[in-house]
């Protein structure tokens, strides 16, 4: 490979020859409408097909920038100027943002171009054009002095993605109602029969009735299909959306509230699976047929007169039991739910750590945790199914009671001529009927705990702040210059008495070479999160370039830095899908580059698939040597003005780190370094030297003076710095 000092490191614009016409129209659209934001900020964490985004995307990275966006389809002729500015969809995946019409021409920004402002003829931009235009306002914001009554609430998570499907549920409702009225036509057709066609011998009626019940027959299997469909639509519709949110959500995440166990999240994620079963399922339509029994109701009345009670009593009884049995299977349903997080957590961590426990010899014990939680969801599991299965044989049981008592009844009432015999049988055939909702909702009394728990356990997931709050608006810097100053920060991590950081002052200008060192758990690696924004100071200000951190985009931050954390985790994917995480539109010139200046081009020049090759999960397959180059090539990937490397060579041999250190000293005349390490020999980078013991900086100054400091005693610290 070419010596990267002499080619130079020409990526400074690479993102701009990234083409990504919408992109490029939403950061325009963002300025003219006096709210700039950055082009990693408005896609951040948006899963862009072939790293572009779509016109649906467009829709959802618009509302990063305070703006409303809307895709329409119509003709050039029917925008109305006032809509504009507006982003044309053109011809090859092209876009442009039409300014103004005027007669037969129209002013547009070419942005893939870089001509600005050009007019072009409406019949010469039509040949162009494909008929869908984005447009675009500013959102309405309100303040405190606003009636509350005004303010736009924010949707629900997950009520607010269903009310979005209200007129597909308008439709299931109408069907149902159809279908009850359908159900009618089966005992009244019997009932006829009973007490006309067969006293009278009446042939040609009874043909006449069979074809009319066929009839309504066949609606009645056309409108349970339609019904069907219309909640599978709905369901379908509402899971995509609302799984991207949860997703969105998780990832969004502040450090600080991220629940300690990661096997007991992803156990509270896959709850979902039951609130989309529950909402999509059956039990949708028996909800929904549950007011038409009252309509069955009125009928057996009508017919039957007091013989109506028999069904509602027993609907009573069904209702009755089902809500007294719900506390005890509520709490089986939440216990096994507690149990089975703890057991998904063991899994996670045994399986995390299996490396750990071989060499220990401690499988033992994570067999006894293993057991002894599947035990207690085995017998909380037997208690839940055991309530349902007498919820279930209630309802069986008032079903078959209702039908023998009103039969009892009914035989009474034709003794005295009060209901004939098709009577009867239709006020049985009419009770189970209404009845069958009611035993339904009962038997699914189950499967609504789990579905509220599971709720629960994601509302709480959906309720952690973000890192980018919906009303939040960060200001806007194309990139950083490299000045970092820390007034009295104090930061201690969740949940720990023990501050990482205490009464933190720190001013380092653009392009200084700062060495931070310190005992282990002395708050080095708490710094470098800090500047990197993983996580905010509890008290004081961290300011970049004079600007409090907390006002910058913790991901435009991140991306204008250069971060070699001392934990690296890799993923299951190739090499290069590995070194371009974040920034998979990097160009193989520039991968290159970084893999020399690493040090990766000297493995993956050893394996036959080179940049191909197969990283397994974890980057197990890889030494740690290794796995930190690939962490370093990922931070030189776009030049960054500033570099925090947390032990970057903690795990590699020393000619790999005499190497690194020679290609680094090239690279670092212009940038900000910060180096947090153990090893006296990557000093050599540095021209500062910053002591840390305790959370608190007990020297700062030049490289020379700090070391003999060090080496006359008058600092008690880590002797390995």
């Amino acid at each position: 490979m070419s010596d990267p000092d002499q080619q130079g490191w020409k990526i400074k614009d690479q993102e701009k020859a990234f083409l990504d016409p919408l992109l490029d129209a939403l950061t325009y659209l963002s300025k003219w409408h006096g709210n700039p934001i950055a082009r990693d900020e408005l896609v951040a964490g948006l899963p862009l097909p072939d790293n572009k985004l779509t016109p649906e995307l467009f829709i959802r990275a618009a509302k990063r920038a305070n703006l409303s966006a809307r895709l329409l389809k119509m003709s050039l002729t029917d925008i109305q100027p006032q809509l504009l500015p507006a982003v044309l969809m053109l011809e090859q995946g092209k876009a442009a943002i039409l300014s103004n019409i005027s007669g037969n021409d129209a002013a547009l920004v070419m942005l893939e171009s870089g001509e600005g402002e050009v007019v072009m003829p409406i019949a010469e931009l039509a040949e162009q054009f494909t008929g869908y235009v984005l447009f675009v306002k500013p959102q309405v914001k309100f303040d405190e002095r606003t009636p509350q009554s005004l303010e736009h609430q924010a949707e629900h998570w997950f009520w607010g993605t269903l009310k979005d499907n209200w007129r597909i549920y308008r439709d299931v409702l109408v069907a149902s109602f159809l279908i009850s009225l359908f159900a009618l036509a089966s005992p009244l057709f019997v009932m006829n029969v009973y007490d006309r066609v067969v006293p009278n011998h009446a042939v040609d009626t009874l043909w006449v009735l069979a074809m009319g019940v066929c009839l309504v027959f066949v609606f009645d299997f056309v409108l349970r299909l339609m019904r069907s469909h219309f909640i599978d639509v709905a369901g379908k519709k509402s899971e995509i959306l609302i799984s991207a949110r949860i997703l969105e959500r998780v990832m969004g995440v502040k450090l600080a509230q991220r629940p300690a166990s990661v096997g007991a999240f992803a156990r509270h994620l896959q709850e979902f699976d039951s609130i989309r079963d529950f909402v999509t399922s059956a039990t949708i339509t028996a909800v929904i047929d549950v007011p038409f029994t009252l309509l069955f109701f009125v009928i057996v009345a009508y017919l039957g007169g007091w013989m109506v009670a028999v069904p509602l009593v027993m609907a009573l009884v069904i209702v009755g039991y089902s809500s007294w049995i719900q506390k005890p299977m509520r709490q089986a349903v939440d216990e096994s739910g507690r149990m089975s997080s703890l057991k998904n957590a063991t899994l996670v961590e045994a399986l995390s750590g299996l490396e750990t426990i071989k060499l220990t010899g401690a499988e033992g014990q994570m067999q006894h945790r293993w057991e002894q939680a599947n035990g207690h969801i085995a017998q909380w599991s037997a208690e839940s199914r055991r309530h349902a299965a007498s919820v279930s044989g209630v309802a069986t049981l008032s079903v078959q009671l209702t039908t023998v008592f009103l039969i009892i009844a009914g035989v009474y009432k034709i003794t005295l001529g009060d209901l004939s015999m098709g009577g009867l049988i239709a006020c049985v055939m009419l009770s189970g009927r209404a009845l069958q909702p009611m035993a339904q909702v009962a038997q699914l009394a189950t499967r609504y705990n789990q579905s509220r728990a599971a709720f629960t356990m994601l509302n709480e997931i959906m309720s952690l702040p973000v890192e980018r709050p919906d009303d939040k608006r960060f200001l806007y810097r194309e990139t950083l210059a490299g000045n970092i100053d820390l007034k009295d920060v104090r930061f201690a991590y969740p949940e720990q008495q023990n501050p990482a950081l205490t009464d933190v002052n720190l001013s380092i200008k653009a392009g200084e070479k700062v060495g931070i060192i310190g005992r282990i758990g002395s708050g080095k690696s708490t710094l470098g999160k800090l500047i990197t924004a993983m996580y905010e100071p509890q008290h004081g200000s961290l300011l970049l370039d004079d600007v409090d951190s907390r006002q910058l985009s913790p991901n435009h931050i991140r991306h204008v830095m250069g971060v070699v954390p001392q934990d690296v985790t890799m993923f299951y994917g190739t090499l290069r899908e590995n070194l371009t995480l974040g920034v998979p539109w990097i160009s193989d010139e520039q991968v290159l580059r970084a893999a020399e200046l690493s040090g990766v081009d000297e493995f993956a020049a050893r394996h036959p698939q080179g940049l191909d090759m197969r990283i397994a999960e974890r980057g197990s397959n890889l030494s740690g040597g290794q796995r930190q180059a690939v962490s370093l090539a990922r931070a030189l990937l776009l030049d960054p003005p500033i570099l925090v490397l947390d032990e970057p060579t903690a795990s590699m041999d020393n000619t790999s780190e005499v190497r690194l250190k020679a290609k680094l000293q090239q690279l670092l005349a212009d940038k900000t370094l910060i180096l947090i390490t153990h090893k006296a020999s990557m000093l050599a980078l540095v021209d500062r030297l910053i002591v840390i013991d305790q959370g608190r900086i007990v020297a700062d100054g030049p490289k020379q003076a700090v070391q003999e400091a060090l080496r006359s005693g008058r600092l008690q610290v880590d002797r390995e710095s």
